[in-house]
């Protein structure tokens, strides 16, 4: 049994050898099915979530489930689908549209009951009470959004903009230009926060990954070069995107925990370790291993072995 999880940009792929995560950016013609058949093998059975038929490469969501299903079954033709209805399907429905924060917690609600998870993904956080699963069930991306526990901001894809909107140069209060010149990796590789290596997506003007790089990246969101702003002022705008970033995703976490009562806060997804430390938090990998990194598709594996044996 291996477990595929299928978001808009990631592809995230657990077997019983481990995790591998790969960049598969749907809307740019990705080669999903390609990426899928290396882990063909007979009598291989799939267990798959999804959260990419959001992409905007589709008309509808229902299409990108349907695109989606189609692919996967091309190469693992009895896969099972998991939705939000928390139970696995054998065709495209509605109900699989962004399931994959449900497998999560259903595989964890067992053994951390009444705890809370906060999955910081390269693209989103997920906010999850591991209260009922029964009142998690049904809840859509909207709703999600709506209640908090879907905090769209992440570790790798945020643009600038979308979080601050100005910030001090030289004690200057500044604006920042609402254009995609960097994202939230170019704040982190900067900060220390994670490495080049970690850096897996693709760059906002498809440069280098080095820290000199993602410093000229940040200048341009002040209209400035680095030379012009120097590496305290590029570093400026990373430590003030980091404050609101933090600062916001703290609220949001705190807000759920008084609406919902909930105890420890477990942490996973790409940003676990930086998470975890912000939050207290306890951190997954210590348990899961890279499988944290890529908790959903961690998930539908074990949910669909303990419904369905192997």
């Amino acid at each position: 049994m291996i477990g595929i999880d299928i978001g808009g940009a990631n592809l995230k792929v657990v077997t019983g050898d481990g995790t591998s995560i790969h960049y598969c950016p749907l809307w740019e013609q990705s080669p999903l099915r390609e990426i899928l058949r290396t882990y063909r093998s007979p009598g291989e059975q799939a267990a798959v979530v999804m959260s990419g038929e959001l992409a905007d490469c589709f008309r509808s969501k229902i299409e990108g489930i349907r695109v989606i299903v189609d692919a996967v079954r091309d190469i693992f033709p009895d896969a099972m689908f998991y939705g939000t209805d928390a139970a696995f399907h054998r065709s495209a429905v509605p109900e699989l549209a962004a399931a994959n924060w449900l497998v999560s917690a259903d595989y964890l609600m067992e053994r951390h009951r009444g705890c809370l998870l906060v999955d910081f993904g390269s693209t989103t956080t997920d906010i999850i009470p591991l209260v009922s699963l029964d009142a998690l069930k049904g809840l859509t991306d909207l709703r999600r959004l709506q209640s908090g526990t879907l905090v769209y901001t992440g570790l790798l894809r945020t643009t600038l903009p979308a979080v601050i909107r100005e910030v001090a140069i030289s004690g200057i209060p500044t604006p920042v230009c609402p254009e995609y010149f960097a994202c939230s990796a170019d704040a982190h590789v900067v900060l220390g926060h994670i490495t080049r290596e970690d850096y897996t997506t693709d760059t906002p003007d498809g440069k280098a990954r080095d820290r000199e790089s993602c410093l000229r990246r940040l200048s341009r969101v002040v209209c400035a070069d680095l030379e012009e702003i120097g590496e305290e002022g590029a570093c400026a705008v990373a430590e003030a995107f980091w404050d609101a970033q933090r600062s916001l995703l703290c609220s949001a976490v705190d807000a759920i925990r008084r609406t919902h009562g909930t105890g420890q806060i477990l942490c996973a997804g790409t940003g676990a370790a930086l998470i975890s430390r912000i939050l207290g938090g306890r951190d997954l990998r210590r348990e899961l291993g890279r499988g944290a990194d890529a908790l959903p598709a961690f998930a539908v594996r074990e949910v669909a072995l303990r419904r369905h044996g192997s």
